[in-house]
């Protein structure tokens, strides 16, 4: 596009005569400091007409100011005179600047012209104004450069002109002001209030010497200038509207230049458009879940404070709950001493006759054994009594003697004719000793009933007790759990359950389990409902019953092994087997915790069996003689001893799942049948007698030890007893006891002796034994 010329205004010099400098200087002074000033807001008329009303009539004018065409201007009253009409004052002119345009110069001509005098006639011929057709010309051509697009300069000179009136003005040339000072102004400018003040009083001390004539040519010419001021406003509005209505249309410039375009700079500007939209969109869901994170807070703030606006209740809850379990614990503790008490003495009353029963068989087969030893040698025995037989061993031996006979009389009348001597536990006491007993115990359960017999129940039963602290668990989840009440609750409960215990014999058969009693079923519904109350998985509370246990139940447990647990009964044996499997096994949320209580209650089963392989194990070994008469006295004790060793073998088994393998092993394998099982049989007669007492000891042994499909020898501690029973085999293979081998061959495969049970099929031609062989 091209560019526009710069425009330049010069504001063409009035000339003016000495006399009227002389005249006025104050005047002139102030006319010219208006023109020097760049910016002022009044200017003069255009140059044509200054230049017509630079006569000798201006010079009366000076004066009078510059507001006297605005005064002139308000006074209707017409009169004739056209020099007067042309006389106006400088600085009046200069307040006008809007009305120097070059349409104004036409008509300004046109009533100089019908208004001249021979002054202005001559004034005008020196400054050669253009006649009308010049004007229009000129106008022409601006337009047509306006429709183009381009512009002509406005700096025309007038050299004629300009030396005319600078001649005339008789000014020295470096006072002229510069080309910025000579612009000039289109538009008339606000005058200020100071302006407008000077002119209402010039104004008013000019009406009454102004005459008629100056008035009516004032008048016209401001009427000329108003009329060419309103064209100048239509022309503009037009303008303006034209270019509201068509926006301008930007050209594209041809000569300018870009780099070259590839799809691969599209493609990266595109990637990177892209990572920047993608970057604003993470943040923004940042920003999104942030914000939802927020809402989501308020809202449980808000519940938390509607839930927590009681504080009053609240207060009176925490109250309460205080003031409970501090008479809780006082009343536990006053009543925790007589439960010790009571407890004691239930502990002592079992322990005193388990501990009769067990020395009472101890003396019973000392005596029974003194007595087999001497009963040959009766009649050698000296009359000084050195070896004389003590005189309690016939009371003793006939009393044993009765029992026995009231209990096969029990049995014959049961229908149970399998039994063997010895299998018996033994455990009848005497009618008195009955009742000492029976009167001892119903004196203590009298005792245990008045324990809490003044107490609410709220302090003794342990589901009211649960109650209170459910209660504050549902109400108020979060100061629950922050005060550890599940890890308190079981020191709470420890007394109540131990009062409950106090009647409770594990070593009973027609002992309750633990799964059945009422404090077991209460703590395991606080658990449950707890659980279902909280979102969260509280595992706080699932542990008080395993705490339970191992504080309050398993030490129970421990003192019955001890002192009072007899492994030479089967009912005891299996009766406490089971709730310690129970609490060992069943209980899902603790059997695979380790604690020094459960460690402690193993330590104690095994160490009680020890003793009893100790202490009540004892197989005498009589000559073959004497023993194969099997009514013999000797025979009968060897007998009910073997099958009495057999019997806590038994027992000891039971055990399996509970106690280590390696332990049960060697307290089973290698302290009982190796040393006394093992050692009866092989003093024993060969025969189908030898052979069911080796299937009764087969059919102890726990299944799992020989559950592994591809064991093909038995365990280390069998080896003597396979050995025997090959023995055997051989010896009853002499005598064509067939069936008895072929129940010897079942055995060998029971224990997973599996060459040796096909060594004696070989041997013995058993082919029907083949398949079952192949089948185990």
């Amino acid at each position: 596009m091209a560019h526009r010329p710069q425009r330049t205004f010069r504001r063409r010099q009035v000339d003016s005569s000495d006399s009227d400098g002389a005249e006025d200087p104050t005047a002139e002074a102030e006319a010219q400091r208006e023109r020097a000033a760049p910016g002022s807001p009044e200017q003069g008329p255009p140059p044509g007409v200054r230049a017509e009303l630079a006569g000798p009539q201006r010079r009366a004018r000076g004066p009078r100011g510059r507001s006297r065409v605005w005064a002139s201007s308000r006074r209707v009253d017409g009169g004739s005179g056209a020099p007067e009409s042309r006389r106006i004052d400088l600085s009046t002119d200069e307040e006008d600047g809007a009305l120097h345009s070059t349409e104004s110069k036409d008509d300004q001509t046109s009533s100089s012209d019908s208004s001249s005098s021979p002054e202005e006639t001559k004034f005008s011929s020196a400054v050669k104004i253009p006649d009308a057709a010049a004007i229009q010309a000129a106008r022409r051509k601006r337009e047509l450069a306006r429709a183009q697009h381009d512009y002509i300069p406005l700096d025309v000179k007038h050299p004629s002109t300009t030396s005319a009136v600078k001649g005339d003005s008789g000014e020295d040339p470096e006072s002229e002001p510069e080309d910025h000072e000579n612009r000039i102004l289109f538009t008339p400018k606000p005058q200020t209030l100071r302006q407008r003040m000077a002119e209402e009083t010039t104004s008013r001390n000019e009406e009454t010497s102004e005459n008629s004539q100056e008035d009516e040519s004032q008048d016209i010419w401001e009427q000329q200038q108003m009329r060419k001021a309103v064209k100048i406003t239509e022309g503009r509005d037009r303008d303006l509207s034209h270019i509201r209505d068509s926006p301008a249309v930007k050209k594209f410039d041809t000569s300018i230049s870009f780099p070259p375009v590839n799809l691969e700079i599209i493609k990266k500007q595109l990637n990177t458009r892209l990572t920047l939209l993608q970057d604003t969109h993470r943040s923004h869901q940042r920003e999104y879940e942030k914000y939802v994170e927020d809402l989501k807070s308020s809202k449980n703030t808000i519940q938390n404070l509607e839930s927590s606006s009681d504080q009053a209740a609240n207060y009176r809850f925490y109250k309460s709950m205080k003031m409970y379990v501090e008479n809780l614990i006082d009343c536990l503790n006053e009543k925790i001493i007589h439960i010790q008490e009571i407890e004691s003495s239930m502990h002592a009353l079992l322990l005193k006759q388990a501990m009769t029963l067990m020395q009472r068989r101890q003396d019973e087969l000392k005596h029974e054994s003194t007595y087999l030893q001497q009963l040959p040698r009766k009649a050698e025995i000296p009359t000084n009594g050195s070896l004389a037989v003590d005189e309690n061993t016939p009371r003793i031996l006939k009393e044993v003697e009765s029992r026995r006979s009231q209990r096969r009389q029990a049995r014959t009348l049961a229908g149970n004719c399998n039994h063997q001597e010895g299998t018996s536990s033994d455990d009848e006491l005497p009618s008195a000793e009955m009742t000492d007993f029976q009167k001892s115990h119903g004196d203590i359960l009298q005792d245990h009933k008045k324990v809490f017999e003044d107490v609410n129940d709220d302090f003794c039963c342990i589901q009211n007790i649960l109650l209170k602290f459910q209660e504050w668990r549902e109400k108020f989840p979060d100061s629950y759990y922050e005060a550890f009440i599940s890890l308190y609750i079981p020191k709470l409960l420890n007394p109540v359950i131990r009062f409950q215990l106090i009647d409770w014999n594990p070593l009973k058969l027609s002992s309750i389990g633990l799964k059945q009693m009422s404090w077991f079923t209460s703590i395991e519904e606080f658990i449950d409902r707890g659980v279902e109350d909280t979102e969260k998985d509280n595992s706080s509370d699932k542990k008080i019953l395993s705490a339970v246990i191992n504080k309050t139940i398993i030490p129970r447990l421990t003192d019955f092994l001890e002192f009072i647990w007899d492994p030479l009964s089967t009912s005891q044996t299996t009766s406490l087997q089971t709730h310690c499997r129970v609490i060992l096994e069943e209980h899902s949320t603790w059997k695979n915790e380790v604690s020094k209580s459960k460690q402690d209650l193993l330590k104690s089963i095994v160490s009680r069996i020890k003793k009893s392989i100790e202490d009540d194990v004892f197989i005498p070994l009589y000559p073959k003689s004497t023993v194969e008469d099997k009514t013999s006295p000797h025979s009968k004790f060897q007998e009910r001893q073997f099958w009495s060793a057999l019997k806590l073998f038994r027992n000891t088994l039971l055990w399996n799942g509970l106690l280590p393998d390696d332990t049960l092993r060697e307290l089973g394998l290698g302290k009982l049948l190796n040393r006394y099982l093992l050692i009866a049989l092989l003093n024993a007669v060969p025969g189908p007698d030898v052979v069911k007492k080796c299937s009764q000891i087969a059919a102890c042994l726990p299944e799992k030890w020989f559950e592994n499909p591809a064991m093909k020898t038995s365990i280390p501690q069998m080896e003597s007893f396979i050995q025997f029973l090959l023995q055997s085999a051989h010896n009853l293979s002499r005598s064509e006891c067939r069936n008895e081998v072929k129940e010897i061959i079942l055995i060998l495969v029971k224990i997973k002796a599996l060459n040796q049970a096909e060594s004696l099929i070989e041997e013995n031609h058993l082919d029907d034994l083949k398949s079952l062989k192949k089948f185990e």
